[in-house]
């Protein structure tokens, strides 16, 4: 990766891209630093922050603009959800469909689609989050003329900042490098990043802290985070702690391996095309394959998933909900710490996979499309039974990948429940940064083979 970004350096076209994009993320960061007025975010850091809570979510995909209710607090959330209807809706809608098989000048029109769809998500979303700043008391001015004027400023800076990056995204996929989108969340979440250092010092701390104790420690329940105190009141951390520690790190290691070799896995059916001869001339008899990658959804799976699990936490943290009531005991289940909510998350998971996979893979037109082009699947016989064997191998390999989408995403979750330590990065945030990484990697070494660089890619 490093080495294909300094190679891809060297050529001046890809530096100029690569100087573009960086620029776009820059504003894009100034963007979430920037307070929007009449706000006083302090009192939603505790519910936004609330682990499993769809806000806590939402704010790891903003970057942590969320929390502090700056410009750029809903972030790119409005444009994907505008491109998830869009695209479930071209499956559903004919009209829809047959833009999306018009070529470029209908994807244009879909995007332009997409577009307004997002705007109106934005809007509704500012106009929600207001409201739940409203009701923390976050909003300085509430009443007469001064709250309506302080309301319409809110929620345009919000929608605004929405459709500003939505802007920068698609300025990225014009003259820079990457998937525009993308690029944004992956810069958004790995700036969350830069608070690891002070978290290990403080842990490291905690293990000193624990040693000198001799094993004395007070251990306190808050929450569900269990706690470690010295006689003094200062944070610590039994010995075995280590053991965690070095554990964590094995498992992030390896989890970043096993979703770099998933990710980039593929079950390649074989094709067999025809010989045919057009005047003097004989065309096909090559052999070639069907790749159909192990991951296919990508990270929509768990994205799904992950906010439809988190609104009963959501619900919870927004209304206070306490005590041993019906509801209290209800919404307890989907505890992010819970067994019911592994449980569910992970069937979840499973069948978003299975969904998205279905809406993105046709195998009858597969077969269709094989049977025109005169190419075959050799043992297979042309027709049905060539749509079966691909149905099948379609069945086997979204199985794979909804596994692995389950073991990335609920690893962070085992790990937290037997260590008591909270992980930074989890499943979401792993598969969008190296799928982001790897995808960027691939394109810059596609430009490079298109000026013929071959030494660079050696």
């Amino acid at each position: 990766m490093f080495k294909t970004l300094r190679n891809a350096w060297k050529i001046e076209d890809l530096r100029k891209k690569l100087i573009y994009t960086l620029i776009i993320i820059v504003i894009f960061r100034l963007g979430v630093a920037m307070p929007v007025p009449f706000l006083d975010p302090g009192s939603l850091s505790e519910m936004v922050n609330a682990t499993g809570s769809m806000l806590g979510y939402i704010n790891m995909l903003t970057g942590g603009a969320f929390a502090q209710a700056t410009l750029f607090a809903l972030s790119v959330t409005p444009y994907i959800n505008a491109s998830i209807i869009i695209q479930l809706l071209t499956v559903a809608l004919p009209p829809l469909e047959r833009l999306a098989q018009e070529g470029e000048e209908g994807r244009r029109k879909i995007n332009r689609i997409t577009r307004y769809t997002g705007a109106g998500i934005a809007l509704a979303l500012a106009m929600a989050y207001f409201a739940l700043l409203k009701s923390r008391n976050a909003v300085q001015y509430t009443e007469g003329w001064q709250g309506w004027f302080a309301a319409a400023v809110i929620v345009l800076a919000f929608t605004a900042g929405s459709m500003l990056i939505m802007w920068l995204g698609e300025q990225i996929d014009k003259k820079g490098i990457g998937n525009g989108i993308s690029l944004l969340i992956f810069a958004g979440i790995v700036s969350r990043l830069g608070t690891m250092p002070a978290t290990i010092y403080n842990y490291v701390v905690g293990l000193i802290n624990g040693f000198k104790a001799g094993g004395d420690l007070t251990q306190l329940n808050l929450g569900g985070q269990i706690v470690y105190l010295t006689a003094e009141g200062t944070a610590a951390y039994p010995w075995y702690y280590i053991l965690y520690l070095l554990l964590i790190v094995v498992l992030m290691l390896a989890s970043v391996v096993f979703v770099v070799v998933m990710t980039s896995g593929e079950r390649r059916i074989p094709v067999q095309y025809a010989k045919r001869v057009v005047g003097r001339k004989m065309y096909g008899g090559q052999a070639t394959h069907i790749p159909i990658k192990v991951n296919m959804s990508g990270v929509m799976p768990v994205i799904f998933a992950s906010s439809l699990i988190s609104i009963p936490g959501t619900i919870k943290s927004i209304f206070n909900i306490t005590g041993t009531g019906f509801w209290a005991t209800f919404l307890g289940w989907f505890n992010y710490n819970g067994v019911a909510y592994a449980l569910i998350y992970a069937l979840l998971i499973l069948a978003f996979n299975y969904f998205y996979v279905a809406i993105q893979y046709n195998p009858v037109e597969i077969a269709n499309n094989l049977r025109k082009n005169n190419g075959a699947i050799p043992g297979i016989r042309p027709g049905k039974p060539t749509t079966d064997f691909i149905v099948k191998v379609l069945g086997k390999i979204t199985f794979i990948g909804a596994v692995f989408l389950m073991v990335i995403a609920l690893l962070p979750i085992v790990v937290g429940n037997l260590t008591h330590i909270n992980i930074q990065l989890g499943g979401t945030s792993l598969l969008i940064v190296v799928g982001v990484a790897l995808d960027t990697a691939r394109q810059l070494e596609s430009f490079m083979l298109m000026r013929h660089h071959k030494g660079f890619l050696e």
